[in-house]
C-alpha cells in the first residue's frame, strides 16, 4: 500500500485523528483593537446575495467581508516592517504549509498570570524533556486563551493600561528566529505578541524577529490541549491573496492515536 493510501486508511478507520484548531468566523469572532491614531481591521461579516428566492431561486450565496488578521489567520513576513521586502502569503511555498509541531503548555503559568512571558528557559527545559525543536516545524504555545474567544472584552483582557494576555518575550522571540530550526509560532490570543508587548524593546518583538526572519505566525488557535507535546502534524491553509500579508486560515492537526 503507498504512503498516501496508508494515511487516508489511518485517517478513515481512526488511526490518525484529525483535529480543527480554527475558531468559527462569524461577526462575534474577537479582532485586534489599536489605540487611536492607527488604523482598525473590519470584523467579519456576512452579505447576502441570494437565498433561493427572486435574486436567486435555487442557491443561496454571500459576499463577505474581513479583516486578512481576523480569526484564526496566518501571518505572512511582509506584514511587518522588519520584512517589508518578505513574502506575502501567496508567496509562501505549499510544502511549508505542512509541517510537524510541537506543544509548549502554559496554560496553568497563564491563569495564574494574564501577563505571562514565555522566556528561553522554558523553551530550553521543555526541550530538555522533549528533545529539539523541529526543523521546518511550529512551536504552538498553549496558554489556555482559547476559553475566552466567545467574549471580545475578555479576550483581550484590556484596562486603562492596555491589554493583559500572555506572549513571548523580547529575548526569547528573538532567540526562537534567529537560533532556532521553526518555521513559526502558533498561538491562541489574538496575535503572536503579548498583550503587553507595544512597550516592550523593541515593540511587537514576535512580529519584529520571526517575520524579520522569514518565518511565520498562526494566532487564534483552539484545542491544543487535546494535542501531544510532539508528533502532530499541521496543515495550514491560507487564502493565496495576492500582495497580502495574511489570511483567514483553516488550520488542522493530524495525531496519531
Amino acid at each position: 500500500m503507498s504512503v498516501l493510501r496508508k494515511l487516508v486508511e489511518s485517517i478513515r478507520t481512526g488511526g490518525i485523528e484529525v483535529l480543527d484548531l480554527t475558531a468559527p468566523l462569524s461577526a462575534t469572532t474577537p479582532i485586534l483593537l489599536l489605540p487611536e491614531p492607527f488604523g482598525q481591521t473590519v470584523p467579519f461579516s456576512l452579505q447576502e446575495i441570494s437565498r433561493y428566492d427572486d435574486r436567486g431561486p435555487a442557491w443561496y450565496w454571500n459576499n463577505f467581508t474581513t479583516g486578512e488578521h481576523v480569526g484564526t489567520h496566518f501571518d505572512a513576513p511582509v506584514h511587518w516592517v522588519t520584512a517589508r521586502d518578505g513574502e506575502d502569503v501567496s508567496q509562501v511555498a505549499v510544502s511549508k504549509l505542512i509541517a510537524p509541531a510541537v506543544v509548549l503548555d502554559f496554560a496553568a503559568e497563564a491563569q495564574r498570570n494574564p501577563d505571562f512571558l514565555l522566556e528561553i528557559d522554558h523553551v530550553k527545559q521543555w526541550e530538555d524533556e522533549h528533545g529539539p525543536l523541529p526543523d521546518g516545524g511550529w512551536l504552538l504555545y498553549r496558554t489556555g486563551w482559547d476559553t475566552r474567544a466567545h467574549d471580545q472584552a475578555e479576550f483581550l483582557n484590556a484596562d486603562e493600561t492596555g491589554p493583559h494576555t500572555p506572549g513571548v518575550s523580547a529575548e526569547c522571540a528573538r532567540y526562537l528566529a534567529e537560533e532556532t530550526p521553526i518555521a513559526g509560532i502558533g498561538v491562541e490570543t489574538v496575535g503572536t505578541d503579548a498583550g503587553a508587548a507595544h512597550s516592550f524593546e523593541p515593540a511587537f518583538p514576535c512580529h519584529s524577529f520571526l517575520l524579520g526572519a522569514g518565518k511565520y505566525g498562526l494566532t487564534q488557535l483552539r484545542n491544543l490541549d487535546r494535542l501531544p507535546p510532539t508528533g502532530a502534524v499541521v496543515i495550514a491553509g491560507p487564502l493565496p491573496i495576492v500582495g497580502g500579508s495574511g489570511s483567514p486560515t483553516r488550520v488542522l492537526a493530524l495525531v496519531e492515536r
